[in-house]
């Protein structure tokens, strides 16, 4: 009977398949999260440091040490193929990396497009709200146009009081 769901499932074309690897979900995050940590950290000087002081140290063992301790004697074939590994591990980490701070680079562009066009929206409403309370200021009476209507008033209304205000003057 199992056999026989087995053939089944192999006549069946995207039925029922049971590879482990199908069922694995990675998380993107924290994925692009470790690429961009490696990235950054394989962008130090400390990296490079610590780089060539590995590669040194494996050409000089792999030159004085005995030939029964050599890992890796001439030409030096493993050192390239690790040198060749890190690199073919590195160069998509790095792009990913990349890729994601394109990404937040792109949202952080949206966002400061977002805020001028509101600040330049405020500053367009302010510039009128200026403009017209200057020309309200203009239409308002000063303190010396009120005195000169009110001695004429004065003076329309009192007579005598003309004369004293021309005395005094």
């Amino acid at each position: 009977m199992a056999r026989q769901d087995r053939q089944d499932r192999l006549d069946i074309p995207g039925r029922g398949s049971n590879l482990w690897l199908s069922r694995v979900r990675f998380d993107r995050d924290v994925f692009g999260s470790f690429a961009e940590e490696f990235a950054r950290f394989m962008g130090t000087a400390g990296f490079l440091i610590w780089m060539s002081i590995f590669i040194v140290a494996w050409i000089l063992w792999n030159i004085y040490a005995p030939e029964s301790l050599a890992p890796d004697r001439f030409p030096f074939i493993f050192l390239t193929l690790v040198l060749s590994l890190q690199a073919s591990y590195a160069a998509p980490l790095i792009l990913l990396a990349q890729n994601r701070q394109e990404a937040r680079d792109r949202v952080s562009l949206e966002h400061d497009r977002e805020v001028a066009a509101q600040s330049r929206a405020d500053m367009d409403f302010l510039a009128r709200e200026i403009a017209s309370l200057r020309l309200r200021v203009n239409d308002l009476a000063t303190r010396d146009f009120i005195r000169a209507e009110l001695r004429e008033l004065l003076a329309e209304l009192d007579p005598e009081a003309e004369a004293d205000s021309a005395r005094r003057k």
